[in-house]
Order: structure tokens, then C-alpha cells, then sequence
């Protein structure tokens, strides 16, 4: 134990950037795959149109469908080398190593996002949308005001698990050189060839992280329990 706590000491600074790098990668890409999911999901239960929208409809569907397929079925370390290496290949663009990760990051959990997204809008009795629509409102206003906010609400837990995912599968974003945690330990265990020390020192750091970040959003969680759905009244009130 004494070697491990000097080895952090001596090492300290490493060890933060990594964590701080890995956090912010973490919270970027769950909010901009969130985002992700959170259009794609939608378009995904929109209601069936006839003619040439009809088509558009279809494709848009079938593209979405590929992209989920795509990033869900294979790994996130071969999709972060194929595009940080494959853009000079042959578009002959460097791309910076941080952005390739907020990139690769955020259309993973995007694509994971989109299918929780299109859950939680089916989820959602079909008498609230049936009430919505005598009520006078649009499709629009009423996943605005009536559906939009429960889905949200439903899907928190689910958004707070792939944080916790995010942090740790950033990991695998050591295979192009970007300095989080793990690129972190690599660089210290290589340097002090205390391998197990090393290795073991951020095993203690991921649990803490995902320990700690795992009770904020379950008393978050707490604070937001309500009613599990929204009242529409007929007329022209709508109560939550």
C-alpha cells in the first residue's frame, strides 16, 4: 500500500489530467448524444405520411436504422481508429485527437440513446396522444407539452447509466493516443514499471468516479419523482 500511495503522489499530476480528461469527454458526449437521441428517436415514431413525404419518411427511417445498427454493432476502439486515421488516408484531413473522441463518443451514445428515446415516447399511453388531438393540439405541441416531458423523465435513469458507460469505455480511446485515464496509467506504468500498483490505482479512481456519480443521479432521480403521467383535460387547460 505504501508503494501505491507513492506512486500516486509522485504521479498525481498524470492521474488528474487523465481523470479530468475522461470526465469531460463523459459529459460532453452524453449531452450531445443525448441530443442525438433525442432526434433521432423522435423522428422514429412519427406518424406514418403518404406520398412523396411518405418516401422521405422511409429513407430518413432507413438511414437512422443503419446509423444505429452501424455504431451499436461494432466496437467504439476500431470506430475511433477508422476515423482518425482513415480522414488523412482519404479526405488527407488531420483530425485532432480530442475531437475524434467527442465525435465517436457522442454517435455511440447517440445510437443507443435513439433507441431509448423511441422506447419512452411508446411507452406513453396512446390515450394521452388521443386526448391531445381533441384537444385541438398538433403533433408538435403535443410532444412539446404532453409527451415530450414524461419521455425525459422516464429516460433519466437510462441517460445517467450511459454516463457511467461513457466513462468507462472512454478506455478504449487510448488506442489514438488521447490522454484519459487509462492512456493516463499506461504512461505512468510505462515510466515506473510498477504495473499492478499503477493499474490498481486507477481501478480505485473508475469506482470512485462511477460510485459517486451513480448516487448524484439516483437523488436526482429522487427530487423528480411525481406523477407517472400527465393529466390532459379537455377544454383549454392542460394540467401537469
Amino acid at each position: 500500500m505504501t508503494k501505491v500511495l507513492e506512486l500516486f503522489t509522485r504521479y498525481k499530476p498524470l492521474f488528474f489530467n487523465g481523470t479530468l480528461n475522461t470526465l469531460k469527454i463523459s459529459i460532453v458526449a452524453t449531452i450531445f448524444g443525448l441530443i442525438i437521441g433525442l432526434i433521432t428517436g423522435t423522428i422514429r415514431t412519427l406518424p406514418k405520411k403518404n406520398g412523396f413525404g411518405g418516401f422521405l419518411q422511409k429513407v430518413v427511417n432507413l438511414l437512422i436504422s443503419a446509423y444505429i445498427t452501424l455504431f451499436r454493432g461494432t466496437p467504439m476502439m476500431v470506430q475511433a481508429s477508422l476515423l482518425f486515421y482513415g480522414f488523412p488516408l482519404f479526405l488527407g484531413v488531420d483530425v485532432d485527437k480530442i475531437l475524434t473522441a467527442y465525435i465517436i463518443v457522442s454517435v455511440n451514445t447517440g445510437a443507443y440513446m435513439s433507441e431509448v428515446v423511441r422506447g419512452g415516447i411508446i411507452s406513453i399511453d396512446k390515450g394521452q396522444w388521443e386526448a391531445s388531438r381533441a384537444s385541438g393540439l398538433s403533433h408538435i405541441q403535443t410532444m412539446l407539452y404532453v409527451i415530450g416531458p414524461q419521455t425525459l423523465r422516464n429516460i433519466l435513469p437510462a441517460t445517467g447509466n450511459e454516463f457511467v458507460i461513457n466513462i468507462k469505455d472512454t478506455s478504449v480511446l487510448n488506442v489514438i493516443g488521447v490522454g484519459e485515464l487509462f492512456f493516463a496509467a499506461k504512461t505512468v506504468a510505462g515510466q515506473s514499471y510498477s504495473y499492478f500498483e499503477t493499474y490498481f490505482i486507477i481501478l480505485i479512481i473508475y469506482l470512485l468516479l462511477t460510485t459517486v456519480i451513480t448516487e448524484i443521479l439516483r437523488q436526482i432521480e429522487k427530487r423528480l419523482e411525481g406523477p407517472v403521467s400527465f393529466e390532459l383535460k379537455m377544454g383549454n387547460q392542460q394540467q401537469v
